[in-house]
């Protein structure tokens, strides 16, 4: 099994839902299935499997979930029969796959009359008209703005199928979502322009995060002095409360009395990872959240696939790898100007500036895998010998671990 999360955007910038491709088999010891690309359809609904495992609220926090059905899932009971969560969370996606058949139009009734909402992705302009039926039990089109003129869809449907909202898929460049956003017309955005990284030019750092870079230029010195760290934390109302809430839950001890009690009580490696993964929580304040969530799944999850790679004894270079990976978005610079704001081993910028060198590998895997990319995925698992449960476990320890850390 293989899983990620994809995240849909609002107008603000804020989580709309969250789309869950999965996938059983491996595209490359399993050829017959590339077919179903993001999804491997057939008979189960792998999302619903992996919610009922997970649970939704672990998955995606307050916002609702498209789970994608193939044109044979879509028969299956188990859709009507599942009460591990509330139909309401839950939006069946659909794609062209499923042709408006009699027999595909009688079951997307079924499901409606059911509770479920409904969306629709992958159709071409051509297919509109023939997809009438399909579509007017639809409560969200897909569409995919590298394919399609979405200013005459947005006409189409608002003329045909005005009760259907449109989400924009593909979408690439942040300036493409500022010329979008100001049109009520268009209920959310996906695609990569959220975290596409600046290459030239120059920026100025913010105060506030140049006294943030301070600190994690001191931490991950070699030789940082605990007691000095804990001075600067104490200066920030935010990290203070961080720390304490930090601290309590690894232990019972109420007596703390001092910000270096508290400091003390981590250690000096413990105190290390919380003030990188804190301050770059802080540090991404002003960013969409899901940027935030993005750099600590990335830390987690490189740091647990660091035994599958042979690179255990490297598993907190690999935790800061995953951090600082989206850098360059949190200070609006070049990912070398970045990194060169703070402390990294010469691997870390090797794999984040040249993509080259032992922690690259990871880094790679772990960018095709968020973006659900299941046939490179394989790809990169077979050149190194990945097996996909140890990478999918990985991932969900990743996804339970940003869980507990912010959300308990």
């Amino acid at each position: 099994m293989l899983a990620t999360l994809i995240p849909l955007f609002d107008k603000d910038l804020k989580v709309f839902a969250y789309s869950l491709f999965s996938q059983k088999a491996d595209l490359l010891k399993n050829p017959g299935m590339q077919g179903f690309g993001r999804n491997d359809g057939a008979g189960a609904v792998n999302g619903l499997d992996l919610i009922k495992d997970m649970g939704i609220d672990t998955l995606a926090n307050d916002v609702d979930v498209f789970v994608p059905v193939g044109n044979i899932a879509v028969f299956s009971p188990d859709i009507e029969t599942q009460d591990f969560v509330p139909r309401k969370r839950i939006v069946l996606l659909f794609d062209h796959l499923l042709t408006p058949d009699d027999r595909y139009i009688e079951r997307l009734q079924q499901l409606k009359a059911a509770g479920y909402r409904m969306a629709m992705r992958k159709l071409q302009v051509s297919e509109f008209e023939e997809y009438k039926p399909v579509l007017s039990l639809m409560d969200y089109i897909f569409i995919d703005c590298k394919k399609v003129d979405v200013t005459k869809a947005k006409i189409y449907f608002g003329q045909v199928h005005p009760k259907i909202s449109i989400i924009v898929g593909n979408l690439t460049t942040m300036e493409k979502f500022d010329e979008l956003k100001v049109d009520p017309a268009y209920a959310a955005y996906e695609g990569e322009f959220y975290r596409i990284p600046i290459t030239k030019g120059d920026a100025t750092v913010s105060p506030l995060k140049a006294n943030y870079l301070q600190l994690l230029q001191m931490v991950n010195d070699p030789d940082f002095e605990l007691t000095r760290a804990a001075d600067v934390i104490g200066r920030d109302t935010a990290l203070v409360l961080e720390l304490l809430k930090m601290v309590n839950r690894m232990t019972v001890n109420n007596g703390i009395t001092t910000i270096r009690h508290a400091a003390a009580m981590l250690g000096q490696k413990e105190l290390k990872r919380w003030i990188n993964t804190a301050v770059t929580k802080e540090l991404c304040s002003d960013k969409p959240n899901e940027i935030t969530r993005l750099s600590l799944l990335r830390a987690k999850f490189a740091e647990d696939l660091a035994p599958l790679y042979d690179l255990k004894l490297k598993s907190s270079e690999l935790f800061l790898m995953g951090l600082f990976s989206v850098l360059d978005l949190i200070l609006n610079m070049p990912m070398a100007e970045a990194l060169e704001k703070v402390n990294v081993s010469k691997d870390i910028s090797a794999a984040l500036v040249d993509h080259e060198g032992a922690l690259a590998p990871v880094l790679d895997l772990i960018t095709q895998y968020e973006n659900a990319n299941w046939q490179e995925v394989s790809r990169l698992m077979m050149v190194s010998g990945q097996d996909t449960n140890d990478v999918y476990d990985a991932y969900i320890d990743a996804v339970r671990w940003y869980r507990d850390v912010f959300f308990a």
